[in-house]
This record gives C-alpha cells, sequence and structure tokens, in this order.
C-alpha cells in the first residue's frame, strides 16, 4: 500500500518552523549589521555590503543544510531505495549583492546630490532597513527551497515535490499550495496526473517575507493536499478558475469572503 504524503503533516510544519526559527535569527544579525550602515559616509557602504553578503552566505548554508535533513528525513520515511547524498545549493554573490544594492539605493543623493522633493532621509534608511530584512530572508530562504528542488531532479526515487503554505500565507502562495505534487517529468507523473499538476512553472516562484516550503515526493507515495489546502483549491475552481487573466483577484476576493 502506498504511504501518504502530505503538505500538512507534522513533519512538514517542523521544517517550516525550523526555517522560520533560522529567519528570526538572520533578521536579528540583519538589525545588528544595519547599525553599522551610515549614508552620511558613503566610503563604508562597501564593508558593510561585503559583511551583508557574508551573513547571506553563511545563513544560507544553514538553509540548505536544514533543507537536506529534511530531505533524507522524508526519503528514510518513504523507504526509498539506494543511497543519496543531497546537493547542497549554494549561495549567489551576485544575486545578493543586486539585492543588497536594490533594498538600499534610496538612501543615497539623486540626481548627483539633489534631495528637493525625495522623503526625508530618515524615512529612506527605515525603508531601505524593512528591504534589506526582507531580501535577505528571501535569499536564504531560497537556497533551502533550491536544495530541495535540486535534490528532486537528481535523485531517482524522487517523483516530484509540493508547495506548503502557512495558514496565513498570501493569497498568491496559497493558490500555488494547493496545486499539489508537482511532478518533474510526465513518466514520473503516472497516469493519474493531469496537466494542471505537471511542470514546476510558478509554484516556484517566491516572494519577499514568504515561508513556503517545498516538500519531495518519492516513488510508492502518494500526496494529499491538507484540508486548508483542498479547501483553497474548492475556492479557486468555483470563483476564480473560470475567469482567466482575473484568477488571483478572484481568488484573493474568495478568501475574504469564504475563507
Amino acid at each position: 500500500m502506498a504511504s501518504t504524503v502530505s503538505d500538512g503533516d507534522g513533519a512538514a510544519d517542523r521544517y517550516r518552523r525550523a526555517q522560520r526559527g533560522l529567519t528570526r535569527l538572520l533578521l536579528r544579525d540583519v538589525g545588528r549589521l544595519w547599525r553599522l550602515f551610515s549614508p552620511a559616509q558613503s566610503s563604508t557602504f562597501p564593508d558593510w555590503l561585503e559583511a551583508a553578503n557574508e551573513m547571506v552566505a553563511r545563513y544560507g548554508d544553514m538553509s540548505a543544510s536544514l533543507a537536506a535533513e529534511f530531505y533524507d528525513a522524508q526519503r528514510a520515511g518513504a523507504d526509498a531505495d539506494g543511497a543519496f547524498t543531497v546537493p547542497l545549493a549554494d549561495a549567489v554573490p551576485d544575486q545578493a549583492e543586486a539585492s543588497l544594492r536594490w533594498a538600499t539605493h534610496d538612501v543615497w543623493p539623486a540626481d548627483g546630490g539633489a534631495e528637493a522633493g525625495r522623503d526625508p532621509l530618515a524615512s529612506r534608511l527605515a525603508v531601505a532597513e524593512r528591504r534589506t530584512e526582507a531580501v535577505t530572508q528571501k535569499l536564504v530562504a531560497d537556497q533551502g527551497r533550491e536544495t530541495v528542488r535540486r535534490a528532486v531532479r537528481e535523485d531517482r526515487q524522487a517523483v516530484g515535490y509540493a508547495r506548503a503554505a502557512a495558514l496565513g500565507a498570501c493569497a498568491f502562495c496559497r493558490l500555488m499550495a494547493s496545486r499539489g505534487a508537482v511532478y518533474a517529468t510526465a513518466e514520473s507523473a503516472g497516469r493519474e496526473a493531469n496537466e494542471r499538476f505537471s511542470g514546476d512553472a510558478s509554484v516556484v516562484k517566491f516572494h519577499d517575507d514568504c515561508h513556503c516550503a517545498i516538500i519531495p515526493v518519492f516513488r510508492g507515495q502518494r500526496f494529499e493536499l491538507s484540508a486548508h489546502a483542498q479547501e483553497w483549491d474548492r475556492l479557486y475552481r468555483e470563483y476564480a478558475a473560470p475567469f482567466p487573466g482575473d484568477q488571483l483577484r478572484r481568488f484573493r476576493r474568495a478568501i475574504a469572503e469564504h475563507g
């Protein structure tokens, strides 16, 4: 008899909580490092950027390690055949630097020094700090999520993965989680899968401050949506699916009115 794996089981919840715990530690250190950020001394920015990059890489490695441990446990629970070593996703320094530069670019003088019409510096600094927290969180969480995706692609015993979203997730994340198990190939999907559940597409799109996790599915396992994801799927099919081009807005409204 095939075992069942779900986006709402205890292992998925524990893994998501572990990654959120890592995020709390990350944001603590982001705050400490932010005290060294000084727009009055632009010459110090390269040092701050280097330190922030190193911090993202360090926490990203921890996120990838958590993901590998979770994958190994899920694989063992599925009684998957053979040995497999999870390939840890690497940090992407160029991506991290670009994100951090974007997060902080508004604090510097515009147009060669003109400040007229701009928000006060204190306001711009507050926005830059929030953006820095958001982009670092995403960079770190993505490294863990990519570790699971890469393992599914390389592990012959893995057939696909699903997205696990918390009850309080945004409408986009709830919609993506309601898609269920996304299969790597048509062969691994089997005869019971339909086109809606093949290919990864937007299931692997994540926004800043997103705490969704990716759950692997192995041969011999049956994926089952959690009760809350089943309800999201019902709302989507009833209120949004018939309206191409307007589905997310209608799904968001359906959650507000019926969720």
